[in-house]
């Protein structure tokens, strides 16, 4: 019972530290765009746009799938 304790209360300790740690990082300085740009985030955009048309369309479909053949 006391290492259930002692794990949750590193875990906690380790979650309120992180924001704190996360801070004091310094990013590198960019030295160019990259060569791809914006052109990613169309992308994404087109394959999330699909993603919800087929997510409603599969909602929508009734599932008469009748049979062709006698």
């Amino acid at each position: 019972m006391k290492f259930r304790f002692l794990a949750a209360a590193a875990a906690a300790a380790t979650m309120a530290a992180a924001p704190a740690i996360a801070a004091d990082r310094v990013s590198a300085p960019v030295e160019g765009e990259s060569e791809i740009g914006g052109g990613v985030s169309i992308i994404v955009a087109l394959l999330a746009a699909a993603a919800v048309i087929g997510g409603i369309y599969i909602a929508v479909d009734d599932g008469d799938d009748d049979a062709v053949s006698p």
